[in-house]
């Protein structure tokens, strides 16, 4: 007689399958969506990210090959695919595969209600044209209500660094970063300026390495009090003066 067992039977075809394929599948049946500058964090499974890493690696590799590069035998690139599978999803895209930074939001105890600027924090990207880097700064101004939740100053720079660690556009970026802001910290205003250099312009195509892109998004009173908005812009250090 057969005894039937308590430990869950594998599909069989499940070994061979990629993860990136198991993630995205999850992704779809999710019906969310998963573009370049999407976090996918809560789709990917404990030790799946390591599988990816090697999965990349594997792909990297046959873009070498397909460009006629000897990496077994050429000491410079013989490890590149894995070098840069590792830069893809460890680091300059990081904020695809991890959650968030933990936010420790305290109560407006004291009641303030000034305007409040931090800047310059330094962001880097990679435009998802060309994922050729994107670099710069950004300045973000918030003017604090009695109900706005309060966060350290150093916790703006890890949300910057987060939304900033995926292939973006910079119009993109910024909007992003102003609408994880305002949720976190539901203040009466919020205004975000960023500058950045594109290496898709200084690198490729015209190769004008001087050009920068200045953009900014404004929330709330930013955008109904030209007063304040004035007031934030001023304290702003001039962009083209090196600071």
């Amino acid at each position: 007689m057969l005894m039937k067992s308590d430990t869950p039977q594998r599909d069989s075809t499940d070994e061979g399958t990629p993860v990136s394929v198991k993630i995205r599948e999850r992704l779809n049946l999710a019906r969310k969506r998963f573009n370049a500058n999407d976090n996918i964090a809560e789709f990917i499974e404990p030790g799946e990210l390591e599988k990816l890493l090697d999965e990349v690696e594997v792909k990297m590799q046959g873009v070498l090959d397909s460009m006629v590069i000897d990496t077994a035998s050429d000491h410079n690139t013989n490890n590149t695919a894995r070098r840069v599978a590792k830069m893809y999803l460890n680091e300059v895209f990081k904020g695809r595969y991890v959650t968030g930074p933990t936010i420790t939001e305290f109560p407006n105890a004291e009641h303030l209600n000034e305007l409040m600027i931090v800047g310059p924090i330094t962001v880097r990207s990679a435009c998802s044209h060309h994922f050729c880097p994107v670099i710069g700064k950004l300045w973000i101004g918030v003017l604090p209500n009695e109900h706005t939740n309060v966060i350290g100053l150093s916790k703006y720079a890890r949300l910057a660094e987060w939304v900033m660690g995926r292939p973006q556009i910079q119009e993109e970026a910024v909007v992003q970063l102003a609408d994880l802001i305002q949720e976190k910290t539901s203040p009466d205003g919020l205004a975000i300026v960023m500058e950045a250099t594109h290496f898709c312009m200084g690198w490729r195509g015209v190769k004008d390495m001087d050009s920068k892109m200045i953009n900014s998004v404004m929330r709330g009173v930013f955008l109904k009090d030209p007063n304040l908005r004035r007031e934030f812009l001023s304290l702003i250090p001039k962009h083209n003066n090196g600071n």
